[in-house]
């Protein structure tokens, strides 16, 4: 880019300086004229001194440094008053917080290298235009967020921390690293600060979010944010992804087990896809076939009296093609391996507490389900008095599963819950607010305010929960939509709000319906009478929704899903032996040991890595389980050229910085400095060339 003059003086201006150089040359032509004249030599000497002024106004011009330094110290001048500098950039504010994404879906290869290599370079590129004095911080965040740097002013250890992240497998979630940018930016509580202390004054930040836009709308206030959305990634992205891959029971032979998928394209162009199934790393099975632009293609597999096996199917061709003909590469990898493990288990201990409701008792009763858990029946009665045997069982985790149909316990059990038109109990405590008063009491899980009629608006399908279902033909009456807790997920959403949601729960997960299947209403007569609530069990996804509840917390886990699991979330182990360690082998080979209770229960959540995970006590393989990304949202990698922060509309910028000009002038007069006192040691030294 060519250098620019600013013309900063009017003509008379301009005049006068241009009348200095040729004043200081003609000072450099007076000459001394000299006169014989005979005196003692001790005279001559004291008036040698005076060769040096002058009194006529021609000589010869000579060769003078001090004469070239001045008119040069005049033209730097000059130079300055025009003002030269150059068209450049600059980051607008002095506080600044850089957030990365560094997501399954930033892996995608439709740019120069990676989605997070190109974010990396572009935090880079902003980080060097801050200026002296300005701060920033680093942010790197999948589901989770991390402070790579803290506030600060080095911009080489600004640069390090952006270099230092790493792609992670994970989702993608905004909510978490806003709610650390926003407490350091704003009065109120630090985010950054574990002893909750009050922030003295807010500190207004520019935030740039370097992403794809593939998370949920976050609804949090920005207060004193100012953000700016730099989206990485192209709108015409291919990819096929597997979106399901597990292993069930064939269901008219249920001695027999079947390996089923679903591949989901996300791409505007269809696709060739060819695909192989492994057993125990031995193909048994491959596939071709064609999916449309956003179709879904269903694979099955029989695999008969199949006891044990680790399962791995692989996406080893994804072709698109588009309308004029142009053939394209599947961009996104991580999706295109898929894991899972059959395996031989018990059955599992399964407790159902009603006043009743024929839908769950016949669903509990069919000849698959007897198959998969051991049901028992009780009515809420059990719930009153903490000594009967029900509380002593729950206590020492006899039961896998736990299901409280319009009622709840006194606490919380040892065991995986499913509450149906109730809440759980869970709590947590705060201290007083002032000295003196009883501690406050936050119930975790909260039902908001009836609705009626609530329609299903969406579905995760990709949740061992309700894969395989579809409910948009089940009506409500009326439910109470449920608020969603910290670490929860929504299953089944409607307009109204979650109807389903599933949160974890040391080491165990609770599953919660905001609507019952009936209900006693009392008529004008004042006879209570049994109405429904929902169609839903008269539906083909409701006794499917029963299996996968059986399968997912059958086998006696106690806690998430032992054969498949989300990159980052945690496994319940189930150990031979109390309080005896188990290892872990994980897919690359390293080794990590896992303590476990007086139950043998134990917890693993270093699962970033997808594939499968081996579980060993005494040495000895006795269980398996897998990781997967199975995220459509991370799957579907077109890029949002417009986000939702709260009520904040935001649109993507291409560029993180504001057009500024560079100026030059401080420098010219810096080197004019230099340049006056250069000439005055000529001076004094008596240089002449």
């Amino acid at each position: 880019m060519l250098p620019s003059l600013m013309n900063m003086l009017s003509w008379w201006q301009w005049l006068i300086l241009a009348a200095v150089p040729p004043a200081i040359i003609a000072l450099y032509f007076l000459k001394l004229k000299r006169r014989p004249l005979e005196v003692p030599s001790t005279y001559l000497w004291h008036k040698s001194i005076e060769d040096l002024h002058v009194n006529t106004i021609w000589q010869r011009l000579r060769r003078n440094l001090l004469l070239f330094l001045q008119l040069l110290l005049v033209l730097l001048v000059m130079l300055a008053v025009l003002r030269p500098g150059m068209k450049g950039a600059k980051l607008l504010g002095n506080r600044f917080i850089f957030l990365i994404d560094n997501s399954a879906s930033m892996q995608s290869t439709d740019l120069e290298g990676s989605r997070l290599e190109n974010a990396k370079r572009s935090a880079r590129e902003a980080i060097e235009l801050m200026q002296p004095g300005d701060v920033a911080m680093v942010v790197s965040f999948s589901d989770i967020p991390k402070v790579e740097q803290m506030f600060t002013e080095n911009k080489r250890a600004l640069l390090h921390s952006v270099d230092e992240i790493k792609p992670t497998s994970r989702s993608t979630s905004l909510s978490e690293a806003l709610k650390v940018a926003s407490g350091l930016a704003n009065p109120g509580r630090s985010a950054s600060d574990a002893t909750d202390v009050q922030v003295a004054e807010a500190k207004p930040a520019t935030l740039y979010i370097f992403s794809d836009g593939k998370f949920p709308e976050p609804s949090i206030a920005l207060g004193n944010l100012e953000p700016v959305y730099m989206p990485i990634g192209t709108d015409d992205a291919t990819n096929v992804g597997i979106a399901v891959f597990n292993v069930r029971r064939n269901e008219s032979r249920p001695e027999q087990l079947q390996a089923f998928a679903r591949l989901e394209n996300h791409s505007k162009a269809e696709a060739a896809v060819a695909v192989d199934l492994l057993l125990d790393d031995a193909m048994i099975d491959s596939a071709r076939f064609q999916i449309g632009p956003g179709e879904a293609q269903g694979f099955e597999r029989d695999l008969g009296e199949l006891e044990t096996g680790k399962l791995q199917l692989v996406i080893t061709q994804a072709d698109f093609f588009t309308a004029e003909g142009v053939a394209m590469k599947d961009q996104l990898p991580a999706d295109n391996q898929a894991w899972t493990v059959a395996r031989k288990g018990r059955p599992a201990n399964v407790l159902l507490i009603t006043s009743g409701c024929e839908p769950l008792q016949f669903a509990l009763s069919t000849g698959l389900a007897t198959k998969l858990a051991n049901v028992t029946i009780e009515t809420p009665d059990v719930l009153q008095d903490e000594k009967n045997e029900y509380y002593e069982r729950e206590a020492v985790g006899a039961y896998d599963l736990i299901l409280y149909d319009r009622c709840r316990p006194k606490r919380m059990p040892q065991a995986n819950t499913f509450f149906i038109g109730a809440m759980p109990v869970t709590a947590i405590e705060l201290a007083a607010e002032k000295e003196g008063e009883e501690p406050r009491r936050i119930e975790i899980w909260q039902a908001g305010e009836r609705a009626a009629g609530p329609r299903i608006i969406d579905i995760d399908s990709s949740h061992p929960l309700t894969q395989w279902i579809a409910m948009d033909n089940v009506l409500i009456a009326e439910a109470a939509p449920i608020k969603v807790p910290a670490g929860g997920s929504v299953l089944v959403e409607s307009q109204a709000g979650p109807m389903l949601v599933i949160a974890p729960r040391e080491g165990f997960e609770d599953l919660v319906l905001a609507f019952p299947f009936n209900e006693e209403k009392a008529g004008d007569d004042g006879i209570k009478r049994v109405t429904a609530v929902t169609n839903w069990h008269g539906r083909s996804s409701f006794p499917v929704f029963m299996l996968n509840l059986l399968q997912y917390f059958g086998g006696g886990r106690g806690g998430l899903d032992a054969l498949s699991a989300r990159p980052g979330g945690q496994v319940a182990l189930q150990g031979p032996e109390p309080e005896k360690p188990l290892d872990i082998h994980t897919p690359s080979g390293d080794r990590e040991s896992v303590p476990v209770d007086r139950l043998g229960r134990g917890k693993y959540g270093n699962t970033e890595e997808l594939g499968i995970y081996e579980v060993q006590a005494g040495g000895k393989p006795i269980d398996y389980f897998s990781v997967n990304l199975f995220d459509q949202g991370e799957s579907d990698i077109g890029v949002r050229q417009e986000i939702q922060l709260g009520h904040v509309p935001v649109k993507g910028r291409t560029s993180n910085w504001e057009p500024a000009r560079r100026e030059w002038w401080k420098y010219i007069l810096l080197a004019g400095f230099l340049l006056l006192l250069f000439e005055w040691w000529v001076y004094h030294r008596r240089v002449y060339v």
